[in-house]
């Protein structure tokens, strides 16, 4: 009679592979980027895909690009008048509307708008206050935003608009949270604020005696609450450079000097240290790949990282100088950053 004894040792190997396969993980979708040919060799920092057609960036020298076909070829432009200006914010709602924020002190800081897809463009805001310094602004909607600076007299300005910025109102001084006098907020990406649903927002914060901040607004910036983030580890001048929320509750926190990213369940209030990004040096650009859950990418001087994981891991994914990342949907997105690099993201 035949030996049972293989057929029952295959059985039971089959069986044990069957009980273990689904925790085996999954292979991580694979990543490439492909840097496109840029119109300028400008510093471009701020970014804004509309969709995985239109994209808009922005940067050094009054600049700012604008793509309608994906990538395959960039329109650049200076906006007039402001070519000492450096444009450290952007964000539209389609190929001809688009706003973008000038940093600095006194009436370097502004913001203008188009409506014409950059052929003319409006003065809404000129900062007066000599102090002031404007680092980024974040949308809830076309008509609703909000912009945020540095500490002046101890508190942040926040500055607030109902009406797409045709005026932009200071917010009532118990509005404005209270900061220590050199704190203040890393213009690195155009990621130091970002706002989402009807009123959440969130700052992130770098120079306080407390260490590195995130503040947050869920009534649209009337009140504010703050929670320190582990991403300073105690370093001299560190800041949360940039943040991403996938909704009211999930969101992430990065250092540009530090390198730490911190990750938050409940909406900001507390806050873990996940992995370190592949990349040396700090991480000035944060973002997350929409409905793809566990996926963000982070970008800095030296490289790029992609984690498939919350942030647990990260895998190197570019090496270049960029100071952006931003996706269009779950599958492209973009990176902006020196002497005018745009490199696109494709994800499988």
């Amino acid at each position: 009679m035949r030996d049972p004894a293989p057929t029952r040792r295959l059985a039971l190997a089959s069986l044990l592979l069957a009980a273990i396969a689904p925790s085996l993980p999954a292979q991580s979708p694979p990543a490439t980027v492909a840097v496109q040919a840029s119109p300028t060799t400008q510093l471009l920092v701020g970014l804004f895909p509309v969709s995985d057609r239109v994209v808009w960036a922005s940067g050094a020298g009054g600049t700012y690009v604008l793509t309608t076909d994906g990538g395959e070829h960039w329109r650049a432009g200076v906006v007039p008048g402001a070519e000492a200006l450096q444009f450290r914010d952007v964000h539209a709602v389609d190929s001809l509307t688009a706003w973008l924020l000038a940093i600095g002190f006194a009436d370097s800081s502004r913001i203008y708008n188009t409506a014409d897809g950059g052929r003319h463009w409006d003065v809404q805001f000129v900062n007066r206050d000599p102090r002031a310094f404007y680092d980024c602004f974040a949308f809830w909607d076309r008509r609703r935003a909000v912009v945020i600076g540095d500490a002046v007299d101890r508190r942040i300005p926040i500055l607030l608009t109902g009406d797409g910025g045709a005026h932009w109102e200071m917010a009532p001084l118990e509005s404005r949270p209270a900061a220590d006098s050199a704190e203040g907020s890393p213009a690195a990406s155009g990621t130091c604020v970002v706002a989402r649903g009807r009123g959440d927002a969130w700052i992130g914060t770098m120079g306080g005696s407390q260490g590195t901040r995130v503040l947050r607004t869920g009534d649209g910036g009337r009140t504010w609450r703050s929670s320190v983030t582990p991403v300073g580890g105690g370093a001299a001048g560190a800041a949360v450079a940039s943040l991403a929320f996938r909704d009211s509750r999930h969101g992430f926190a990065a250092g540009w000097d530090t390198r730490r990213v911190a990750r938050t369940d409940d909406g900001g209030r507390t806050w873990v240290t996940v992995g370190e990004p592949a990349f040396a040096g700090g991480v000035y650009g944060l973002a997350l790949v929409p409905g793809r859950a566990g996926a963000l990418v982070a970008v800095g001087r030296s490289g790029a990282s992609i984690s498939w994981d919350e942030g647990a891991t990260w895998q190197a994914l570019d090496e270049g100088d960029s100071w952006s990342v931003a996706f269009a949907d779950g599958r492209t997105g973009w990176m902006v950053g020196a002497r005018g690099r745009i490199a696109k993201i494709a994800l499988r």
